[in-house]
């Protein structure tokens, strides 16, 4: 049975159980290929035309290619289920490197976090705002991230065992946990600057008509960006940085299992970045090990 390249794209797409944004993906990566060889038969297309395509899908970051690749390699997958193809023609083809001359990097520095010195410069640079103070402080000793802390209303907290209950991805609920110090800056908070009126416990106070409204992160974003924005050891540090930061230095103290379910990963290959000690870290762990280590020789 003969069959274009466009018919079997037609198939693949129309399989049941797609969601309509999986099958809006899954067109516009292969539109392009679709373009220059959709008329063509399956048996025509080989292994080196489709090295020459992808090659020349020089206007994208490898992380676009490597989706672009993989919607390939599934589409031939699907040839070779439906008997259309012996074997798939892009199966295990080498991906695109990332290029660091027009600024992309490998997975080792995907995570961003704060190192110790960035952390005690925000810690200073928030004792003017005990709102923020305590949003900071709170975000980097939970490894919570921004939305469930911002969901949270004040009857949520349980002070005595210093820990809250989000909802999370997948609508799973998970403990989050907070130290001595963050316990120390929510009583201030909670006691001195929290607005009354409202259940949430990160509160604002809109001007126009003075009501109290939960804080949003539109807000939230801006108190970091007034905060952060002119100190140039905080330049391109972001609010969810934060967790990233508690997940590198909890990093070789828990287990990796203990790590995804602290936080909340539905998969383990999520949490195993953190695993990956990034050149960053390295250096920095190195030179901390250098002022407690004696010096020899001298």
């Amino acid at each position: 049975m003969t069959i274009t390249l466009a018919s079997l794209a037609t198939q693949f797409l129309e399989r049941p159980g797609l969601s309509q944004s999986t099958i809006d993906s899954y067109q516009s990566t292969l539109m392009p290929l679709l373009k220059l060889y959709g008329r063509w038969t399956l048996e025509i297309i080989d292994r080196d035309i489709l090295l020459e395509y992808l090659s020349n899908l020089t206007d994208m970051k490898f992380t676009t290619h490597h989706r672009h690749q993989a919607v390939i390699t599934a589409l031939f997958n699907f040839a070779v289920e439906q008997r259309l193809l012996k074997s798939n023609p892009a199966s295990n083809l080498k991906r695109r490197k990332p290029n660091p001359n027009i600024g992309e990097h490998n997975s080792d520095e995907k995570v961003r976090y704060l190192t110790s010195q960035q952390l005690d410069i925000l810690y200073s640079l928030v004792k003017k705002d005990a709102r923020m103070d305590t949003l900071v402080h709170l975000l980097h000793s939970s490894g919570a991230r921004i939305a469930e802390i911002l969901s949270l209303d004040l009857v949520d907290l349980d002070v005595s065992r210093r820990r809250f209950q989000v909802i999370g991805k997948g609508n799973k609920q998970r403990w989050c946990f907070y130290n001595d110090s963050t316990a120390n800056s929510l009583k201030n908070y909670i006691k001195y600057y929290r607005h009354e009126g409202n259940p949430a416990l990160f509160t604002a106070q809109k001007h126009q008509n003075d009501s109290i409204t939960r804080l949003s992160y539109a807000r939230a974003y801006q108190s970091w960006v007034q905060i952060t924005g002119n100190n140039p050891d905080l330049k391109g540090i972001r609010i969810h940085d934060l967790r990233h930061s508690w997940a590198t230095e909890r990093t070789g103290i828990l287990q990796i299992e203990e790590l995804r379910a602290l936080m909340g990963h539905e998969k383990i290959q999520t949490t195993l970045r953190y695993s990956k000690v990034t050149s960053q870290r390295a250096e920095e762990v190195a030179q901390m090990a250098f002022t407690k280590i004696k010096n020899y020789g001298e």
